[in-house]
């Protein structure tokens, strides 16, 4: 048995307005060259992924309100700044609101390049990309 590649196989947020969180995801998850590879809307589930469903934007199972969770966020990896610079200026096209711009993060990693944006939940998501010396 090989050992998988990443530590994680999905994580799901849950939204209150699936329709247009699902609007939100297609673009803003597009400029990385993330997209839907699992589609159960009807059961109000979409997984994006590049290869395979590792992010999940769904109603939640219970029927209740989904809840932004104080101290968690979302990064997804970018090819570099131009993808993370992309994915910010369409986040915040589609409705959401700036929680730090797109810039060197030197205090998270000597060549740490990212943004961080509030979906239309409030769910804190970053695109992030390492950007080493040229």
């Amino acid at each position: 048995m090989t050992t998988p590649k990443s530590a994680l196989s999905h994580i799901s947020l849950g939204t209150n307005c699936f329709t247009e969180a699902v609007v939100f995801y297609d673009a803003v998850l597009a400029t990385l060259g993330i997209r839907r590879v699992l589609d159960l809307s009807q059961y109000h589930g979409i997984g994006y992924g590049r290869q395979f469903p590792e992010f999940w934007i769904q109603r939640p199972h219970d029927g209740g309100k989904a809840q932004v969770a104080n101290g968690v966020h979302v990064a997804f990896l970018a090819d570099g700044p131009a993808q993370v610079d992309a994915f910010y200026q369409t986040a915040l096209a589609h409705g959401a609101r700036c929680d730090g711009p797109a810039s060197p993060r030197p205090d998270y990693g000597h060549d740490y390049y990212a943004c961080f944006v509030r979906d239309l939940d409030g769910h804190k998501i970053e695109a992030m990309a390492w950007t080493p010396p040229a």
